[in-house]
């Protein structure tokens, strides 16, 4: 114990100098804290500092909780946090005690940060010495000794405080500042309370520790008898310095406070421009009274607090308006696409009161195809959001009149250029046959898709893109390439904004690797597979919308059967006699005799008005539809915008008689207009053949 009480006691020679170290050593101890196992080693001496038997302390700092002040330990503990934080070497510090009987006495704690190789602190070595006697003048004027270094420690507090508060962006970040270990209990405070006020009434928002909160006052009157009331209502501080005070000034709430041992209590007002948002209570359990010192550092504090909470309820009203408009921006809703499982989330960034121009959106095709569309306006404004919500409907609205994806790029990068806005976006427009698979991908300027496979690792499909919207138009290079891939049952497509993707600190290739590791790792259902590339994003943060839209294709319950195809030219009628022959041939062979005539008229019906009212070829389609019931579907496409009308045609017209006829001999039928031109469609409900799975 000897050698262990000199290693303690013999101090680096650049320890600060004291005006009272010249101290008997029988007044003085030693300690060493191992900061890895957490244990403290006091020596004999320190022991009779501390007023601790041998058998009081085990080694463990909490051991010494019936000596040191819940609110001198919180002191203590963040003067040696702040020395290891800033690299410092030496701390030193007045510690109030409360000894065997009860009785106040102070000391003085010196310690020395010891750093391994690495700079990491391992252990904190250093000596206590008993100070009543140095302190005995302050001791005699009731206990506050050192005034002016406690004064200096509560104006410290103050600063980190308003420090921590400037960085406070929502009411629940101020409550954080608040509660910390670096918050207002360091003043000495034992327990804290804050309210807000809402429509005449005090709403308690903040109340801590847990075991000295007060049940019955989660939300009170202003004009009831509380302090925090009072407070508010006569917009000044109410300071109750002595349990008695408090017992006598509020009768209805001491019997709350009695186990708690309050022996005083600070409420302060908060004020924005002569108007309470709320008050702040402050409650202690080992003092009397306020100096007129302490009271002014309070007061100020107080008045920090309300501005921060003043400019935090602003935010926060500002980002719920923000993201109302961005959600009004988006689709209300997804429809239910057949054939595919979808999930879309968005995730605005932390900006206040700006709005992002990330989108989504999902389209349904005719024939089973579902358009998927992500992209991002530059900028975060609301004239960014403003364009994207244009963007968005012009897209959908350009997709659903049946353009190739390249030509419904290159129409939205004319309508950004006429918008007369210094503004481009980037897009990405995938449109997915879900009876085939067949997915066509067309890119301006956006990030690639990822691919998950049913089975396997993900991987980044690169897609040949063309400039963004807008600037594609500016520069007259309005050409997309179009990347086909097949998307089989049970993958899943990605598509995303670069907020998903970028982390600071990170390049793009980087940030997509880890993507692909998520998406690869995530669960397989698609909504809780976006649920958690959300939340790594948000854990993540980052100043960008995060846009992500997953399309998982289940395939169809309709299966497709045989298909026939023929392109009929213009004046070939040796092409259009083999069509009907093929035609005839067809339906007997898939076994739909029964129906044949029907379908032979009516695909005889629609080839000829394809190539009587149109200058172009004609393409028409005949394909099996298997599944709970079984059709046969016929198409005929044709270059032509101009969609047909069913007339009623008069005794004596040779024509007109088309589509009445394609009405009564068919069970479904419509047009669709495709591109540059358009598609009459009809289908025939037909029995099954046994045996040929059909």
């Amino acid at each position: 114990m000897a050698e262990r009480e000199a290693r303690v006691l013999s101090l680096p020679d650049d320890w600060p100098a004291h005006p009272d170290s010249i101290l008997a050593l029988n007044r003085m101890g030693g300690f060493d804290w191992d900061l890895d196992t957490g244990l403290l080693r006091l020596d004999a001496r320190a022991h009779e500092v501390f007023d601790v038997r041998p058998g009081e302390f085990d080694g463990h700092p909490e051991s010494l909780g019936p000596r040191i002040p819940t609110a001198e330990a919180r002191r203590l503990d963040t003067l040696i946090s702040r020395a290891v934080k800033e690299g410092r070497e030496h701390y030193g510090t007045y510690l109030r005690l409360r000894g065997r009987d009860g009785s106040p006495r102070w000391i003085r704690v010196q310690g020395c940060i010891r750093r391994d190789e690495k700079g990491r602190p391992r252990h904190v070595v250093g000596v206590v010495r008993d100070a009543e006697e140095e302190l005995s003048e302050s001791a005699e004027r009731g206990g506050r000794v050192d005034r002016q270094e406690a004064l200096r420690h509560q104006t410290n507090v103050v600063q980190i405080t308003a420090a921590a508060l400037a960085h406070a962006r929502t009411v629940q970040d101020v409550i954080d500042v608040l509660m910390d270990s670096h918050g207002l209990t360091h003043l000495g405070a034992a327990g804290l309370v804050m309210g807000l006020v809402e429509a005449g009434r005090i709403r308690i928002v903040a109340e801590g520790p847990e075991e000295r909160s007060v049940p019955g006052i989660a939300v009170t009157r202003i004009d009831e008898p509380y302090p925090m009331s009072e407070a508010v209502r006569t917009l000044s501080p109410q300071f109750v310095e002595s349990s008695q005070e408090f017992a006598r000034r509020y009768p209805i709430l001491w019997p709350h406070l009695t186990d708690l041992h309050i022996t005083s209590a600070a409420y302060l007002p908060l004020i924005v421009e002569a108007r309470p948002i709320g008050a702040l209570g402050l409650l202690y359990d080992d003092r009397n009274g306020f100096t007129p010192e302490e009271r002014n550092v309070l007061v100020a504090l107080g008045g920090s607090i309300a501005q921060s909470l003043q400019r935090a309820m602003f935010y926060e009203q500002e980002k719920d308006l923000a993201q109302s408009l961005q959600q009004a921006m988006l689709p209300r809703s997804i429809p239910s696409v057949p054939g595919a499982d979808i999930a879309v989330r968005y995730r605005s960034a932390a900006l206040g009161r700006d709005i992002g121009g990330d989108w989504y959106d999902l389209i349904p095709l005719p024939r089973g195809r579902v358009g998927a569309v992500i992209g991002d306006v530059q900028g975060h404004d609301t004239h960014a959001a403003a364009v994207m919500g244009q963007l968005r409907i012009v897209l959908r609205a350009y997709a659903a009149e049946g353009h190739t994806p390249a030509t419904v790029m290159a129409r939205a990068s004319l309508f950004l250029k006429e918008l007369d806005t210094e503004r481009f976006a980037t897009c990405l427009y995938a449109e997915a046959d879900l009876s085939t698979g067949v997915v066509q991908l067309v890119r301006a300027g956006h990030i690639d898709p990822l691919l998950r496979p049913a089975e396997g690792s993900c991987r980044r499909l690169s897609v040949e893109g063309g400039l963004p919207l807008g600037l594609s138009a500016e520069f007259d290079r309005l050409e997309y390439p179009v990347t086909t891939l097949e998307l089989d049952p049970g993958q899943t497509l990605l598509l995303c904004t670069d907020g998903l993707i970028e982390e600071p600190g990170t390049d793009l290739d980087d940030g997509t690797q880890v993507l692909c590791e998520l998406l690869c790792t995530g669960p397989g259902d698609v909504d809780e597979l976006a649920d958690r590339l959300i939340e790594v994003a948000e854990a993540r943060g980052g100043d960008d919308d995060v846009a992500l839209l997953l399309l998982r294709r289940r395939g169809l319950s309709r299966r497709t059967g045989p298909r026939l195809q023929r392109n009929i030219g213009p004046g070939d009628p040796e092409g259009l006699a083999d069509t009907r022959r093929s035609i005839r041939a067809a339906v007997r062979a898939w076994g739909v005799g029964e129906r044949s005539h029907e379908i032979e008229l009516v695909a005889d019906e629609l080839i000829t008005n394809a190539l009587v009212h149109t200058e172009g070829p004609a393409v028409l389609t005949l394909q099996v539809l298997t599944g709970h019931d079984r059709r046969l579907r016929l198409e005929a496409e044709d270059s032509s915008s101009a969609l047909p009308r069913r007339r009623d045609a008069g005794a004596t017209d040779v024509t007109g008689r088309g589509l009445l006829l394609v009405d009564r001999l068919t069970d479904v039928w419509g047009v669709e207009a495709r591109g540059g031109g358009k598609v009459v469609w009809c289908e025939f409900m037909v029995p099954r053949r046994g045996g040929d799975g059909t």
